[in-house]
């Protein structure tokens, strides 16, 4: 039960980001968009692990390394 509800947060949580980015509410060099998709991610990761599905996990976790990415730069420009 856990287990989907890890999934369907992270789900919700990317779709989320995106809805609130396409609309101009965030922006994509930020750390709030960046953050939400990194969790939503890793929740979808979690989920897709649980199931065996991995080519889910694979994605997610390319996803999460690109937001990572994201942060750690946004990190430098701001030293």
């Amino acid at each position: 039960m856990w287990i989907e509800v890890v999934g369907w947060s992270g789900s919700f949580l990317i779709l989320l980001a995106y809805a609130l980015l396409s609309t101009g509410r965030l922006d994509a060099r930020g750390v709030p968009y960046q953050l939400m998709n990194v969790a939503g991610a890793l929740g979808m990761a979690i989920n897709g692990w649980a199931h065996g599905a991995l080519p889910s996990v694979f994605n997610n976790a390319i996803w999460m390394g690109i937001g990572l990415l994201a942060l750690a730069g946004l990190r430098v420009r701001r030293a």
